[in-house]
């Protein structure tokens, strides 16, 4: 099993932005220091929910910090930037990082980011599989041209070529954001894992991987490919002597943050659109993940795996909204949770047995 952290960079009301970034990087080295597998960096742009812009960006300074922590990005927005510019920066951070970089790509939200870059409303609607595909064939081909609705360019060489990192892997592992069937899809014909998001349950999680793997079948993947799909699960881990401190815990910071953070995202048409309860998706939240006493984390976890068959995990540990709170917790995960697991011996960078490129 692989437990990693999901790092939001949160602005808590009353924190300023550095603060929040400042805990986001401390959540990577404590993590690597506790024996976590990885680490999964959340992008957005103009709003305190989550105050880190270029997941790739901060990834790319984490992996000069740690030696053999993976370090992923949950994801990069790929209608917002081009893609051959993001499979740059992944080629780049594959090769000088040992094999230790996971690009994972979503299509994101109708918000007003769509605007401020250029991209349109299409690019969101539309336009997500083919920046995807764009994208594939600059991480596995020696050189690329495009000729599609939006990319058009003559052919060009790729540089650095993920190739030439010095590792058993071809390319940095790729890892596509699914919320819905169509999304489903898309990764399956492709061959790639899916990250499932924290605010659905085991139930779904399992339906959506049996839902990839029948497309994938259709799609002609081969069996051995698909049984070696490694999904990715976020959920939300906060570790404590009783479950009622836990769950407090939670329910006095994140209740807040959410609450400031939802509001602030702008659609770019004006579309009405919902905001969950911020009190009830806290509370949801700590129904469905671990959330608890080491004991109950580690059943809960293992429960999910056996549920999923997803064995990865990305865990929200920031939840407090405190740095020393959150570096506790990272650790009470690495030394309490881990080992009733029989998880947390972490393999050298770039010998890990991932699928890669599809």
């Amino acid at each position: 099993m692989h437990v990693g952290s999901f790092v939001l960079a949160a602005q808590f009301p009353g924190q300023g932005q550095g603060e929040a970034l400042h805990r986001a990087v401390r959540t990577a080295e404590v993590a690597e220091e506790a024996g976590l597998d990885a680490v999964w960096l959340a992008e957005h742009h103009f709003v305190p929910y989550g105050t880190c812009p270029s997941a790739i960006t901060l990834a790319a300074l984490l992996l000069g910090r740690t030696r053999t922590l993976r370090v992923g990005t949950a994801v990069s927005v790929l209608p917002t930037v081009h893609p051959v510019a993001l499979g740059e920066q992944a080629a780049l951070l594959h090769v000088t990082s040992g094999g230790r970089f996971s690009l994972g790509v979503g299509r994101g939200g109708p918000w007003v980011d769509l605007e401020v870059f250029g991209a349109g409303l299409t690019a969101y609607e539309t336009g997500f599989p083919e920046s995807l595909d764009l994208l594939m064939r600059w991480l596995r081909e020696p050189s690329v041209s495009a000729g599609g609705e939006r990319f058009r360019f003559r052919e060009v060489p790729v540089v650095p070529s993920p190739s030439q990192a010095l590792t058993d892997a071809p390319g940095p592992e790729v890892v596509v954001a699914c919320t819905s069937p169509t999304s489903v899809r898309l990764a399956a014909e492709r061959g790639l894992p899916m990250l499932l998001g924290m605010h659905v349950g085991d139930e779904e999680k399992a339906e959506m991987v049996a839902l990839w793997r029948r497309f994938a079948q259709e799609a002609g993947r081969s069996e051995e490919e698909i049984r070696g799909a490694a999904h990715v699960s976020a959920g939300v881990c906060q570790v404590a002597d009783g479950r009622t401190e836990a769950v407090e815990t939670l329910l006095k910071a994140m209740p807040g943050w959410l609450k400031q953070g939802l509001e602030a995202h702008v659609t770019v048409d004006g579309r009405t659109r919902r905001m969950r309860d911020p009190l009830g998706y806290t509370e949801l939240l700590c129904g469905l993940h671990p959330v608890g006493t080491p004991r109950l984390c580690a059943d809960r976890l293992a429960a999910t795996a056996e549920r999923t068959g997803i064995s990865r995990f990305a865990l929200l540990v920031e939840g407090s909204g405190d740095l020393a709170a959150t570096e506790e917790n990272v650790r009470r995960i690495g030394a309490e949770v881990l080992p009733r697991l029989g998880a947390g011996a972490r393999p050298r960078p770039g010998a890990d047995v991932l699928p890669r490129l599809g």
